[in-house]
């Protein structure tokens, strides 16, 4: 019986253990920043090329965050977007959406959009979407870019969505988010420059699969 009560006890101590360990996990993964990553990549690569790092700026990733949004239902087979917003959009929807200054609204000298059926880690999203396509390179690659923001969003069930805008403007001087640019109302996804928690695809993948942490209570409550 003594036996008996010690390996329940054990179970018991190992599953909550397990939990913890779980939501620990997701909690590390909630401040990660997958655009920012990108961001990295993008002048990693600039530099290997001896062209200038870009500048992250929060206002234009935000409205990168915005414009991604606008075009989340617009996959094709072939991982484009098939989506094209209107330029008034930019500073009639997008900018006050996420509180950046309209007399500060630089020059967009750039965009790159693309999605993918599931969600890839930022490493993957540019050696397999941005680096195959030629097209696409060669506006990463642009020498008058002094900016750069980037958005990304995913579905429930996919597909996800990357938006990367570049801008040609001086540094610091365009894209100025009010208050910290607390104005924006992001309910999903993320964009760079930012400290808000981005739905990484862990989170996701945990969240549809609620099983593990639910036989692990059961168990707990049981014993």
């Amino acid at each position: 019986m003594m036996l008996t009560r010690l390996i329940c006890c054990s179970f018991k101590c190992a599953s909550l253990l397990v939990l913890l360990l779980i939501v620990a996990v997701v909690s590390a993964k909630k401040h990660e920043n997958p655009a920012n990553d990108l961001v990295n990549l993008i002048n990693e690569n600039r530099t290997a090329q001896k062209l200038p790092k870009l500048n992250e700026s929060p206002g234009l990733g935000c409205i990168a965050l915005q414009y991604i949004e606008e075009c989340k239902n617009n996959c094709t087979s072939n991982n484009t977007v098939a989506c094209k917003p209107s330029e008034d959009d930019f500073t009639e929807v997008f900018a006050p959406n996420c509180g950046v200054e309209l007399p500060t609204f630089g020059t967009i000298s750039g965009r790159v959009v693309a999605c993918h059926s599931k969600y890839l880690a930022p490493s993957e999203a540019f050696s397999h979407i941005f680096a195959q396509d030629k097209k696409l390179l060669s506006v990463l690659k642009d020498q008058k870019h002094t900016e750069v923001g980037i958005g990304l969003v995913g579905m429930r069930h996919g597909p996800f969505f990357w938006s990367v805008l570049f801008s040609s403007d001086r540094v610091n001087s365009t894209f100025v988010l009010e208050d910290l640019g607390k104005g924006i109302k992001q309910k999903q996804g993320c964009f760079s420059g930012a400290n808000f928690p981005c739905s990484s695809a862990a989170r996701i993948s945990l969240f549809l699969n609620p099983m593990p942490i639910i036989f692990i209570l059961f168990i707990y409550r049981i014993l």
